[in-house]
């Protein structure tokens, strides 16, 4: 395995630390999935966009899946699709998930924002499965894993979204408690409650899906879930902590998730 995909691999601390409990083959294959994922965001997810870049990619990418050699992160991910099945369609959401990032600043509704959390992360949820060769059955519930993870991320991120001039979070989520703007006033620590609670009861009903995780498997997607679900506690506590810095759990924390999941499974 390429050092260039663990050099990606390291910037996504919960999946970094939670594929570590992943047999190595699994696990080669989760960090080959997330260099290409962590490349094109990191191509549109800035105050500038690299838009030349960003279509750049997305033809060299097309370009791979029919077989053409391509740059090594494009490329590795080409040959982990073909290898492992990923439906063509998946990829086109991702990317075209990734574009709206180029252009959409503002959400009206979670329906709207569904369309988005869909390509950007419910589809990872299904390229997982099938690195983990999960039956079908478990399709519906690795896309709401995917979709609790992108979730807790927007919650998480708010204030870095903010400084690129994105807000995730619906208008109509907005409008129901009365907040005016992303700034720190009651209305939108209630705003913050409110889409924690939305999290919570997705990531409550993606775990149903566990049950056709293999046991040598599980141990990594707990630890990740539960890496986010103490993110969401601690941001429970304080909600306008959003609006200026990134909440994450502590070494000490992640290493009693480890040695918890490890021995319960």
């Amino acid at each position: 395995m390429s050092s260039l995909h663990y050099s990606f691999f390291r910037k996504g601390r919960n999946f970094f630390y939670s594929s570590a409990l992943f047999p190595s083959a699994v696990r080669d294959e989760v960090a080959v999935l997330y260099s290409f994922v962590r490349y094109v965001d990191d191509l549109v997810d800035r105050a500038e966009p690299l838009v030349e870049d960003f279509y750049r990619a997305y033809r060299l990418l097309e370009r791979s899946l029919d077989g053409a050699v391509s740059p090594p992160v494009l490329g590795e991910f080409a040959k982990l699709a073909r290898r492992r099945g990923f439906e063509r369609s998946w990829i086109e959401a991702f990317m075209e998930a990734m574009e709206m990032d180029l252009y959409k600043r503002r959400y009206a509704t979670f329906s709207e924002l569904l369309h988005y959390t869909y390509g950007s992360a419910e589809v990872i949820g299904l390229f997982m499965a099938k690195i983990m060769s999960l039956p079908p059955a478990s399709y519906p519930y690795a896309r709401l894993l995917g979709r609790a993870y992108q979730l807790i991320n927007m919650i998480r991120d708010v204030g870095e979204d903010l400084a690129l001039g994105r807000i995730y979070i619906p208008a109509e989520d907005m409008a129901k408690f009365g907040a005016r703007g992303v700034e720190p006033t009651e209305e939108f620590a209630q705003v913050i409650r409110y889409e924690l609670a939305r999290y919570l009861q997705t990531q409550k009903a993606a775990e149903e899906g566990y049950r056709y995780i293999p046991r040598r498997l599980l141990p990594a997607i707990k630890t990740a879930s539960d890496l986010y679900k103490r993110t969401a506690m601690l941001i429970w506590r304080r909600p306008l902590v959003v609006l200026n810095r990134k909440v994450k759990p502590r070494f000490g924390e992640v290493l009693l998730l480890y040695v918890k999941n490890v021995v319960s499974i």
